[in-house]
């Protein structure tokens, strides 16, 4: 190593960065104080953002805080995950020892992942869960760390980041609290193009208002004059070298140190790559091939590179030394590595390597690491050996090197990256000799997958093709890649033979009904069947037990009737005979969902609330995040929505905390749907848009766009709800039919579209779910369907586009359907005797005894627009009968409750309503203007409207008023634009909405 030698400063200016310190600066002062500080520093490769670092680093060192740094590496594309992340642990541990030992204890078999110095890694099952726990623990390391001093984490060039590094750094951005930490992180932004993979986690920052961003512009002319000053040691350079200096370097700091030392400054090279090289090719041959030897790496351990160029010591010393004092090579930080001082100029070594150069090096770096593990630190031996073995071109060594860093990468739930490294594993196979790959390991199990050999030997255990496809489908689907996961499920399921190896066949099976729900290309239905069918008769296993709980889970998705409570039973009995903990949870979980439907409710939301328990204990948090789904949507179906609402915030903020973001988004739109029920409108909202951007499957996309369009529909923004609709429907793409969606999707879009005069396209939206019988599970959703749809044949009795004896047969149809259903239960009570109330009044005889039971049932739910809506009607009721002074009240409640929740439809309804009876709403309400005058129509527009409004054509409302055709057609032009309607049916429908002609 290099302990005495040091490379000559270059720039002891530090020219134009004054604002861009102050804000650095200001960042850790705020952090002294216990407010954690995220910043994000960008500009183009040379600007300069490796020197502000430096310098601020050297700040915050004065200022008595501890510092650590990690590179990104561009060997994390070949499976290296959380590079940065292990090298600045390992440096704090270095630096603070017994400290950091002492605050990482009972947690060192999770940590380890990272920090390889505090023992051996625990063997955890692969998924989302083990991940969670790697990504929690090591933020609350340095949370620890970070309680009584500063920290400040750097992480350099995140352009070269892997997934898992950003998805590691994500989670500690939004997840730090209360520490004494800066975390500042650098990134060359003329490398994120469009397609980047850094591009959507910049964005995903940029929302977040804890993080400061940083752009670091070129320098001005005056900044690159007191730049070169500082590196000729002169006042003032010469004008012209100045003038010629900053033209050629454009402002960009690195090109400036170039061009300044060039000998030859006054006749510079045309060509950049050139221009980067004149250093290397300046130095001795000796230092010129240590150069090159050193670039096949980012950051090149000394006792490799001592290794691999087969110099003695003295000679390599005194190429090293020339190349660091050059600016060449710099020492690292731990001074055990080297590294380039700029990436663009290792960019520019390798380039100037011939092809067959690269290959040989890439084999003697793989010679070398193969005899001595050693010589690199442990957490890159495996994923460096994989890299150089595959580069050398060599795939008998190279296939079972990479079969080795696919664990490794594994065990540290870098999905991402296990992914490309089996990718390689496959391009490997074919060319790898038979018989040498049955000597290769199992790289694991995983879920439900079986553990055997796919042979028709038990105990045959060698890897198979399959094995490998299988591992791919699966870190693909674990890192949201569903489509390429599919692509691997197809090609296992040409290759495995479903007769000598059913249970296998089934996983794939099950794999691919996943994969094509998640994807939105079908229901998976089909899929499932043959799984099904290869385990029907065979004994107890995981697998077995997998498929049934899936089963019956699709069955209540889709509430098909076929024995889904009896399948969610046998598949806890399969998995407690095979000991499957986890898949027994997930069907305890489906079991307790289907029950709390369909019996006693309060019973079976304990047993949720025991089974979420119990998986947060288990450390199952893939299946916790399920229990905390199932058990808010089986809370608000109970009609206890304020408690839907606070046990689904718990589980968001849990879910979050592990990574599970699109679950945690899930969460948060069934907690929408609670707070709307409540009349927490604005609440409901502002949780939505803040959790909308984490939403990336297609259920909970779909509910992103349901949310809002049913928020729309009560405040009476019915032209937003039809396009809501639709894109709902394409974010569930072929994934359609689940009750859960279809219904409610149909109950707003009908609503939606009558209020828009589209009479006949909202009784085709009823009609079609009306015509299968949904089976259980689903009974709320089809309960609040009839309601909405008995609510529009009353709403549309009489008007254009609704023949009386289509609306007839819909509102018989509908209580045929009602006849189906339990009408007992928490929510099932009070949603029956409001259909009951409104199917009176779709009959023509609204019946306030009816409108009274409803309010009796739904006044202990809390529900207030509901509540208000009903009042409403009730109040129509008794009017009806002539109860004028029983009927004022309730029209006050329900104004005031429409103007409190910002419901437009309900509030004009109820004011047209008091203002036909001469009802006052309140001491301060004015009396109603009169609509038709409101509209501006005038006295001959209204009377075309009434006739409009009454079906009749121009030809017939010419000869009740005495008018020519022509002019009947003008009127009803000119009232059509005032009304902004495009239609006589949209005419139609608002003079029927305001009650314009009723009296």
């Amino acid at each position: 190593m290099l302990d005495s030698v040091q490379s000559r400063s270059i720039s002891p200016v530090f020219a134009g960065r004054h604002d861009e310190l102050k804000t650095l600066d200001g960042a850790l002062a705020r952090a002294a104080l216990g407010e954690p500080q995220v910043l994000l520093v960008g500009g183009e490769a040379g600007v300069g953002k490796s020197r502000l670092l430096d310098e601020f680093l050297e700040a915050a060192q004065g200022a008595g805080a501890v510092s650590a740094v990690g590179g990104c590496l561009e060997l994390g594309a070949d499976g290296l995950p959380f590079a940065p992340f292990a090298t600045a642990l390992r440096m704090l541990h270095r630096r603070l020892g017994a400290e950091l030992t002492e605050l990482a204890a009972g947690q060192e078999p999770v940590l380890a992942r990272l920090l390889p110095d505090l023992g051996p890694v625990a063997e955890e099952p692969p998924g989302q869960d083990s991940r969670a726990r790697l990504f929690e623990l090591t933020v609350g390391l340095l949370e620890r760390l970070a309680a009584e001093r500063t920290v400040v984490l750097a992480l350099e060039d995140l352009h070269w980041a892997d997934r898992s590094t950003r998805e590691l750094l994500g989670y500690l951005v939004r997840s730090v609290q209360g520490a004494r930490l800066v975390v500042l992180m650098t990134y060359r932004s003329d490398d994120v193009h469009r397609r980047h993979p850094l591009r959507p986690f910049l964005a995903e920052l940029d929302r977040l208002r804890s993080v400061q961003r940083l752009e670091l512009a070129r320098l001005s002319e005056d900044e690159v004059r007191s730049q070169l000053a500082g590196i000729r040691g002169v006042p003032e350079p010469e004008r012209e070298l100045t003038a010629e200096v900053y033209a050629r370097s454009e402002g960009i700091p690195f090109f400036v140190e170039e061009l300044a030392l060039s000998d030859d400054a006054g006749r510079l090279s045309d060509s950049l790559r050139d221009l980067l090289l004149v250093r290397v090719e300046a130095l001795p041959e000796g230092a010129q091939r240590v150069v090159r030897l050193a670039a096949r790496n980012a950051r090149v351990p000394h006792a490799l590179l001592a290794v691999v160029s087969g110099l003695a010591e003295d000679e390599l010393i005194e190429g090293l030394r020339a190349a660091v004092g050059a600016n060449v090579l710099v020492p690292d930080e731990e001074g055990e590595a080297y590294r380039f001082r700029h990436a663009l100029l290792r960019e520019a070594v390798l380039d100037d390597l011939l092809p067959g150069e690269r290959t040989r090096l890439s084999r003697r770096y793989a010679e070398a690491l193969e005899a001595d593990p050693a010589l690199v630190a442990a957490e890159e031996r495996t994923t460096r050996l994989a890299s150089y073995w595959y580069y050398a071109r060599d795939p008998a060594k190279a296939l079972p090197a990479v079969l080795d860093a696919v664990v490794e990468t594994r065990a540290r739930h870098a999905y991402a990256e296990q992914l490309k490294l089996l990718e390689r594993a496959l391009e490997l196979w074919d060319e790898v000799p038979a018989a040498q790959r049955r000597e290769l390991p199992l790289p694991g199990g995983m879920e439900s997958y079986p553990p055997c050999g796919c042979g028709d030997r038990p105990e045959e255990t060698e890897l198979h093709l399959v094995d490998l496809l299988a591992h791919a489908a699966f870190a693909a689907r674990l890192d949201g890649q569903w489509e390429p996961a599919l692509k691997f499920v197809k090609k296992a399921l040409v290759v495995v033979d479903e007769t000598r190896a059913p249970l296998r066949a089934a996983w794939f099976w099950l794999e691919r009904s996943k994969l094509t729900a998640l994807a939105g290309r079908g229901d998976g239905r089909a899929e499932l069947t043959r799984a099904h069918e290869l385990v029907h008769d065979l004994p107890a296993s995981a697998t077995h037990a997998d498929v049934l709980a899936h089963v019956a889970m699709w069955e209540l998705l889709h509430a098909s009737g076929q024995g889904s409570m009896a399948l969610a039973e046998r598949a806890v009995e399969l998995a407690r005979q095979a000991g499957a903990e986890d898949v027994e949870l997930g069907a305890r979980i489906t079991l307790s969902t289907l029950r709390s439907a369909t019996s006693d409710s309060a019973a079976w939301i304990a047993e949720l609330y025991e089974i979420r328990d119990l998986a947060a204990e288990r450390g199952a948090y893939r299946q916790l995040s399920r229990a905390c789904i199932n058990l808010c949507d089986a809370l608000e179906k109970a009609g206890r929505s304020a408690e839907a609402v606070e046990a689904g915030l718990a589980g968001m903020a849990d879910m979050h905390r592990r990574g599970l973001y699109d679950s945690a988004a899930f969460a948060a739109l069934n907690v929408v749907e609670s707070l709307t029920s409540l009349g927490e409108w604005d609440r409901a909202e502002q949780l939505r848009q803040e959790w909308m951007r984490f939403a990336v499957g297609s259920r909970s996309t779909a509910s992103v766009a349901l949310r809002r369009a049913e928020l729309a529909l009560l405040r009476g923004e019915f032209g937003l709800v039809p396009e809501l609709i639709a894109a709902a429907r394409r974010y569930r793409g072929r994934n359609d039919g689940e009750p859960q969606y279809e219904l409610p999707f149909a109950a707003v879009e009908m609503s939606a579209l009558r209020t828009l005069g589209r009479v006949p396209e909202a009784l085709d939206v009823l009609e079609r779910p009306l015509a299968p019988l949904v089976g259980p599970g689903q009974e709320t959703y089809v309960w609040q369907l009839l309601c909405a749809g008995a609510r529009l044949t009353a709403d549309v009795a009489g008007e254009p586009g609704a023949p009386e004896e289509r609306r007839a047969a819909i509102v018989a149809r509908l209580a045929e359907v009602a006849a189906t259903l339990p009408a007992s239960g928490p929510l099932w009570t009070p949603l029956s005797r409001l259909f009951a109330a409104e199917l009176t009044r779709s009959r023509g005889t609204s019946d306030p005894g009816a409108w009274a039971a409803a309010a009796a049932a739904y006044e202990p739910l809390g529900h207030p627009h509901t509540l208000a809506h009903i009042a409403h009607r009730r109040a129509e009721a008794l009017l009806l009968d002539g109860a004028r002074d029983e009927a004022a009240p309730l029209l006050a409640e329900a104004h005031a409750t429409a103007v409190r929740l910002g419901a437009v439809p309900l509030r004009e309804a109820v004011e047209q309503l008091a203002g036909r009876a001469r009802i006052p709403l309140g001491p301060a309400r004015r009396p109603p203007a009169d609509p038709v005058a409101a509209l501006g129509l005038t006295a001959r527009e209204t009377d075309v409207l009434r006739l409009v409004a009454a079906g009749r054509s121009n030809r017939e409302i010419a000869e009740v008023l005495f008018i020519a055709p022509k002019t009947a057609s003008v009127h009803v032009s000119n009232l059509m634009a005032k009304l902004g309607v495009s239609s006589r049916g949209e005419a139609a429908a608002v003079a029927h909405r305001l009650r314009l002609f009723e009296d």
